[in-house]
């Protein structure tokens, strides 16, 4: 191999700031790094050139990343830079370098080098076990929330004897116990779980001083990757290992910084002088991902924060459409409108394919409409970084009961639903409940009910086999004729299953929002098509949800759409891209409001969502969604407001211009503090695109496309949330409840 060639190669093809930051020798460094600014192309430039041009060895040398495929990616660009692998170097994320370091130093931390790392079920297991020891009861403190408690403590090094004192609440108190007894327990079985490998790294750098020097001394230039993201932990194995030479250069952007809801903190970015005074700081702000009127927005957008460093994203390349901004009716308005727009825009540009083009959103609950919308047009599409909505752990538990209630010989379902929340009844009783089943040849739920079958079990659970299968039967005889959505409602009350999720911690309040995503999806299914002879709504809902639930897994690699959170996007990029639910408590999420720095890092994530886009970028807001079962009225997000006019094309759904006389323009411009309100008259909506619906009055005669003509006996609600309750003039369909912007009624005495 030939000397230096390659990093002078390197070198040719970088912008001056990048360059600055490649040729910098030793001494601190802080880069901060835009969105599609080149920082992995800095990064890796920078270590062939220590290595080639200042001779530096390879082992001499520490790179930490986030992500495996950040770290692989890394290693394989030095490896191709040098022409060769750079033997000796670690490269790797802050977990697998601490995993690395544990090995080395494990007697210091009372175990083998043949430590064991548990995963998040055996870390459960293990707690519940020093739940059941110290008597502290699973109903009243859910392990995975005393486990998230703890998790949080060691990423910010709070060792258990200072968590205890600070423990003010039951559930604080609760969680040291068990973390005060935790550390023993996985020594004793020289394991470690996921957040010891950043705790105890630091504990054996900060508890061995002569260890410490020999590290700095093996570590003599360190290199971090998304410097924003680290946390209490991350940031302190930093310090301790640099803080000598203070050879360390990291990489970040603090415009980017969004993981603060998991102990990341945009301080040490921000402060990074205050912890070495002589940085050189060099700002990347040539992008070469995104086209000019996506970068004019997002420096708009990000100029609202105050917590930032400061910089402004340049384009390195020329024209491309303008943003658009477009208003729909609601959020199943919402989804349909930007299938159909995919739709058109894969028709109309030949080098565009499925794969270009990715669906953002704030919460996974959102997704739901949003796969609908695309099935129904077949479009495939795959769910990165979360699973199906269907296949969520909360929704597979309420729709095991549901299709128990369904079909009682479901013993699939029976399994899941009587074990979710517990009731008392251990693996051992319904082991044995599924042998006398089994032996009396009928179903669990059937054996549930026969006392003269349940003898083997102990009153107490023989009392809950009892109940829960009376639960069931009266379920079912409501399903014949209750709405699917008051049917949910009704049981997730009975058995408490919000509390059941609350209990979980903060990931509890997220399956909270996709458990009510499910009872709103319910709420139009029936509606939304009609209804289908010979079937109950409940049959009709969960024919519906196995086939939404059982499309082919998607192909990593398949030409297919992604859909995401924005969290999800971070790091990735797309030609097209939709943002979507941009509404006043929903992003930003409402309780942001009440805290300044919470509502920055909200900023921030869209921030996040606007630099991922290439060439085309849809800001989507509907005028209203439904929440808690109800349909209420949204106002554009106010991220929004500051966004030029000039800046975006302005759009709005066929539906939302049909909605009446007066229409309240949902876009930006509209919002700006100081602007008045600007309303449309219906002179100005394009009527022959879209009929305005008929009104409808109690007693008036309507046809119905399917069941035919009948005869008004109530109506309820507003707007687009209407509801008719229509007797058929046909017996055998009888009185039908419909929601009104769905049935396709038509009045007969029109």
């Amino acid at each position: 191999m030939t000397s230096v060639v390659p990093a002078r190669d390197t070198r040719v093809s970088l912008n001056a700031a990048q360059r600055e930051a490649v040729e910098h020798f030793e001494g601190p460094l802080l880069v901060l790094a835009g969105a599609g600014s080149g920082k992995t192309r800095v990064l890796t430039a920078r270590i062939a050139r220590l290595i080639e041009h200042h001779g530096v060895a390879p082992a001499h040398i520490l790179a930490v990343t986030f992500t495996n495929k950040a770290a692989g990616e890394m290693r394989a660009r030095v490896a191709y830079l040098l022409g060769e692998e750079p033997s000796g170097m670690w490269i790797g994320t802050f977990h697998s370098i601490g995993a690395r370091m544990l090995r080395r130093e494990a007697p210091l931390v009372g175990r083998t080098p043949a430590f064991t790392i548990y995963d998040e079920d055996d870390s459960l297991a293990v707690i519940r076990r020093i739940m059941d020891r110290q008597k502290i009861s699973p109903k009243q403190f859910a392990p995975r929330g005393l486990r998230a408690a703890i998790s949080d403590a060691k990423n910010a090094l709070v060792m258990p004897a200072e968590y205890e004192r600070l423990a003010m609440d039951p559930h604080a108190r609760a969680a040291a116990s068990v973390y005060h007894e935790l550390e023993a327990t996985l020594r004793e079985s020289n394991a470690v779980d996921f957040d010891d490998l950043l705790l105890l790294p630091v504990r054996v750098l900060r508890e061995n001083p002569a260890r410490l020097a020999e590290y700095r001394q093996r570590f003599l230039f360190v290199l971090v990757d998304e410097y924003q993201d680290t946390n209490r932990a991350q940031y302190e194995f930093v310090t301790l290992l640099s803080g000598e030479h203070g050879n360390v250069a990291v990489v970040g952007d603090d415009d980017q910084s969004i993981y603060g809801w998991r102990g990341a903190d945009i301080r040490n970015i921000l402060d990074f002088e205050k912890d070495f005074p002589n940085a050189r700081v060099v700002r990347l702000e040539e992008n070469y991902r995104s086209l000019p009127p996506i970068l004019d927005v997002a420096n708009v957008v990000i100029s609202g924060n105050q917590e930032r460093r400061g910089k402004t994203l340049r384009p390195t390349r020329s024209g491309g459409e303008r943003v658009t901004a477009v208003g729909a009716l609601d959020e199943r308005d919402e989804a349909e409108w930007v299938a159909e727009e995919i739709e058109a825009r894969l028709t109309t540009e030949r080098d565009l394919a499925r794969r270009d083009v990715a669906i953002l959103y704030r919460t996974n609950a959102q997704s739901r409409a949003l796969e609908e919308a695309l099935r129904r047009r077949g479009l495939p599409y795959r769910i990165i970084g979360a699973v199906r909505f269907y296949d969520r752990r909360e929704i597979r538990d309420l729709m095991s009961y549901l299709k128990l209630v369904a079909n009682p010989a479901d013993d699939e379902a029976f399994a899941r639903a009587v074990a979710v929340p517990r009731r008392g009844l251990g693996d051992t009783t319904l082991d044995t409940l599924a042998g006398v089943a089994r032996r009396a040849r009928v179903s669990r739920l059937e054996a549930s009910r026969r006392e003269e079958l349940l003898g083997e079990l102990r009153p107490a659970a023989r009392q809950a086999l009892r109940d829960f299968a009376a639960m069931i039967d009266r379920y079912r005889g409501r399903a014949q004729d209750a709405s699917v959505d008051e049917l949910l409602r009704e049981l997730i009350q009975e058995i408490r299953y919000a509390d059941h999720l609350r209990a979980e911690g903060p990931e509890g309040a997220e399956r909270l929002e996709n458990v009510q995503e499910l009872v709103d999806g319910a709420a139009e299914v029936v509606a939304d098509e009609g209804g289908e002879l010979g079937l109950t709504p409940l049959d009709h809902f969960l024919q519906r949800a196995s086939l939404i639930a059982d499309v082919d897994r998607d192909d990593p690699n398949a030409d297919a759409i992604s859909m995401m959170t924005l969290h999800n996007a971070k790091g990735l990029e797309f030609p097209v891209v939709f943002i979507t639910g941009l509404e006043e408590g929903l992003f930003p999420l409402s309780r942001a409001h009440d805290e300044p720095s919470m509502l920055e890092e909200e900023r921030r994530l869209f921030y996040v969502g606007i630099t991922r886009a290439e060439r085309k970028l849809y800001l989507v807001h509907a005028r209203s969604r439904r929440r808690n079962g109800e349909m209420l009225p949204s106002i554009p997000s106010s991220f929004l407001a500051p966004i030029p006019r000039e800046m975006l094309e302005e759009r709005s759904t066929i539906r939302l211009r049909a909605t009446g006389r007066s229409v309240l323009l949902t876009t930006p411009s509209a919002r700006r503090p100081g602007s008045p309100v600007r309303r449309v008259s219906a002179d100005d909506i394009d009527v022959s695109a879209s009929q305005l619906a008929p009104s409808f009055v109690k007693g008036a005669r309507v046809r119905h496309p399917r069941f035919g003509s009948g005869t008004i006996a109530e109506l309820g609600g507003t707007g687009r949330d209407t509801k008719v309750t229509i007797d058929f003039d046909d017996e055998t369909i009888g009185r039908k409840r419909l929601v009104v912007a769905y049935a396709g009624l038509e009045r007969e005495d029109d």
